[in-house]
């Protein structure tokens, strides 16, 4: 699934062609005209089949509801996919419109005009959510009864509170494991109604989980979800990830901008018992970040993180710039390897800037499995006025650095001279795509 909007996205070529054809159909003072339209794009594939919304009854008015038109239309179209895949094309309009579901060889494509507009929600729900209170200085438990009433498209015949999940909203506790859980147990209601997910009032710090259908994810109006990394970089868990081995590699991150206070602008691991390697980083500017770049793994993890080069980052008030750490203890269940060592080798961060920082890195290896090869150059570390005294943590870690302000650790020495850390200049196989250029064009009165 595409979804393409013109002409933002840096892969629609910026050339609209349009044709305008009046007829003038004289009837009284009423005139009719028939408007063509045509456009240019580009894509990895140019589909086959395209159809507009209004052929499935779309109104862009801004106040009819298009949800049905949306669903209908890719539910037909779908049937295109062995066929060259099929194309929704959305005139300029405001399109009211509930949640659909796209689907595989499928490009939804946005006239530069054309905006989404969510519905409101129509049906009112009543949630009642048993909460357990264990007082520990009385050891007394106290039941709190809520109701809460909302609204949606569909009500839900099961419902769980995330904290019978080992939920903990205190803003530091990851319910990473909770969430996903929960929404594992609770994907067995499918067929049954459904299933709803209550999250209580409280600061809910999460990687990443994936929700499935017939699902509601419902916040407390207190509720805040603290979201962790903007991009994460995995490649399978403990023995799970090395029986499996198949490892992430020529990966390419360009021109992001990041804003993630609890977490990683680039995450690699910890996840990376398959194996992370060749990941080119540049171009990247973080703000209000807790680390720039972290690398995570463990004993047990086995695996390798290696060839990891970042160059051009830019970093606005940070907890570190640089965080690596061994010592990551969560694991997949308890039949983990604690021989199967990572492999943390080949890290090369080199041309940056950064303010306002607390701490400028911490890394950490493992004893007797050290994290080496770590090269950084050309990089300038602007402190935060309550800093750390210490600006750099070291153990189990070995490399070199160049021009780093604030100095290094002892364990990165500074080479003397002017170094710079390696950034490879080949291309990649994804460098090397051409894009297609697609054409649409749609008449309408």
């Amino acid at each position: 699934m595409k979804l393409w909007r013109s002409p933002v996205s840096y892969q629609v070529i910026k050339t609209v062609l349009v044709v305008v054809l009046v007829s003038l159909l004289r009837g009284g003072e009423s005139r009719k005209t028939r408007i063509l339209e045509s456009f240019e794009y580009s894509a990895l594939n140019c589909r086959a089949h395209t159809a507009s919304l209004t052929e499935f009854g779309g109104v862009g008015d801004g106040k009819t509801s298009n949800t049905k038109a949306f669903q209908t239309a890719v539910d037909k179209l779908s049937h295109y996919a062995s066929e060259g895949g099929a194309q929704l094309f959305v005139p300029a309009g405001k399109w009211l419109t509930g949640s659909f579901s796209l689907t595989s060889h499928f490009t939804l494509y946005l006239h530069k005009d054309a905006v989404l507009l969510a519905s409101q929600v129509i049906k009112t729900v009543l949630v009642v959510v048993l909460v357990s209170l264990l007082r520990g200085g009385e050891s007394r438990k106290t039941r709190i009864l809520e109701s809460f009433e909302y609204s949606a498209l569909n009500c839900r015949a099961h419902t769980a509170s995330l904290t019978e999940f080992g939920g903990v909203g205190d803003g530091k506790t990851s319910n990473t494991k909770a969430f996903q859980t929960a929404v594992d147990k609770l994907s067995h209601y499918a067929s049954e109604g459904g299933a709803q997910l209550f999250v209580p009032a409280g600061k809910w710090l999460t990687g990443s989980f994936s929700l499935t259908s017939h699902f509601t994810l419902y916040l407390h109006k207190d509720a805040v979800l603290l979201a962790s990394q903007c991009v994460a970089v995995k490649s399978g868990w403990d023995e799970y990830g090395i029986a499996f081995g198949w490892p992430t590699k020529q990966l390419i991150i360009r021109r992001l901008t990041c804003i993630s206070p609890f977490s990683a602008v680039i995450a690699l691991g910890s996840e990376m018992s398959g194996g992370i390697q060749d990941v080119r980083a540049e171009d990247i500017v973080a703000i209000h970040t807790e680390s720039g770049v972290r690398i995570k793994t463990a004993v047990g993890r086995g695996g390798f993180v290696k060839d990891i080069y970042v160059k051009k980052m830019t970093m606005h008030t940070m907890k570190w710039a640089f965080w690596m750490t061994g010592n990551y203890g969560s694991h997949a269940d308890t039949h983990w390897d604690p021989h199967a060592l990572p492999e943390i080798k080949g890290i090369n961060y080199r041309d940056m800037v950064a303010e306002n920082v607390t701490m400028a890195a911490r890394l950490e290896g493992i004893a007797n499995d050290p994290f080496t090869g770590i090269c950084i150059s050309n990089v300038t570390i602007g402190m935060a006025a309550k800093a750390k005294k210490q600006p750099w943590t070291c153990a189990d870690v070995a490399g070199i650095t160049s021009g780093v302000t604030p100095r290094p650790c002892e364990l990165l020495p500074d080479q003397q001279k002017a170094t710079s850390c390696e950034f490879p200049e080949d291309n990649l196989p994804i460098d090397l795509v051409e894009l297609k250029k697609c054409s649409y064009r749609m008449s309408y009165m």
